[in-house]
């Protein structure tokens, strides 16, 4: 994946995606509640400190702006969440994130990348596209929603 001029400008902010430790769960969490509509609960987050699971954030001059939660699972790494604060998006944050945790992958020999996207987030769903990913399926009910479930769009980005 090449840079985009967002993303170019995101990374002279003085950009650094890093391991999250439990200390940012208190930011993270923050930002899960202004990102989601059914956040995940801080016990969730806690139960991600785990050898398969690579949890990132991404700090821009020195505060959290985002974050990530990906689960390794034999030679397939699934994106479990990706959050970028509402102030940062549309201005090439998401996608600096999400390339950090691909370019990881990569690099540990995972063949693929997966993830389930609420289906009404077609901002969301446009940036995967945009960054390689395919829809390759459809889990109906897959997400808790305002009057009943939602459909979650599956989508992979292959390495190989």
């Amino acid at each position: 994946m090449t840079a985009r001029p967002l993303e170019a400008r995101v990374a002279s902010l003085h950009c650094m995606v890093r391991p999250m430790v439990s200390g940012d769960v208190p930011a993270v969490m923050e930002l899960e509640r202004l990102g989601h509509s059914h956040p995940w609960s801080e016990a969730v987050f806690e139960d991600c400190f785990k050898a398969n699971y690579r949890c990132r954030v991404l700090e821009i001059e020195g505060a959290i702006q985002g974050y990530t939660v990906v689960s390794y699972l034999a030679d397939e790494a699934h994106l479990m969440n990706i959050c970028v604060h509402p102030g940062q998006r549309g201005q090439g944050v998401g996608a600096f994130l999400l390339n950090a945790v691909v370019r990881e992958a990569r690099r540990e020999a995972c063949t693929q990348m997966i993830l389930e996207v609420r289906a009404s987030n077609e901002a969301a769903a446009r940036l995967y596209l945009r960054s390689g990913f395919d829809e390759i399926g459809r889990r109906k009910g897959y997400y808790p929603g305002v009057s009943g479930r939602e459909d979650a769009l599956v989508m992979a980005l292959r390495f190989t």
